[in-house]
Formats: C-alpha cells, structure tokens, sequence
C-alpha cells in the first residue's frame, strides 16, 4: 500500500463528509441489530478524527481514501 496520511483539517468540509459518508455506508460497516441514523455513524466518525482515535489515508495507487484505527498495525507502514 503506498499510502499517506492526509490531516482531516486539510480537506474542505464538504470534502471531509463526503469522503466519511462514503465510509460508513461501504458494504461491511454494519453496526450490529439496531438501526444507527446515517448522521450519528458521520458524526462518531469525524469525532474520532477530530480526538485522533482515527486517522484518514489517502492510497495513492487505488487513488481511494480510507479510515484507519490510530492504533492499526498497517499504520506503521505509512508515513
């Protein structure tokens, strides 16, 4: 993965919904049995941006963007 990690307050702000609304609704982001509104899992999402428990990496040969863990193991193969 050649990937780099893109400070969240670098990108505008409807940048930034955008690219954590297509996170959450990706196929594998499923929050269990109960029903969890569209703007609660955008909201948890840019909390844990903002409080640095998730980092934004931007895979430059897939050319997508993707949210990590802080703590993920493949984090420390990127600068």
């Amino acid at each position: 993965m050649k990937a780099v990690k893109i400070p969240y307050d670098q990108l505008s702000p409807d940048a930034l919904v955008g690219v954590v609304e297509e996170f959450v609704t990706r196929d594998g982001t499923d929050y269990g049995e109960c029903e969890v509104p569209l703007e609660t899992k955008i909201n948890q999402v840019m909390d844990q941006l903002r409080n640095g428990d998730a980092v934004l990496l931007f895979d430059a040969e897939s050319e997508t963007c993707n949210i990590f863990r802080a703590n993920d193991p493949i984090l420390k193969f990127v600068k």
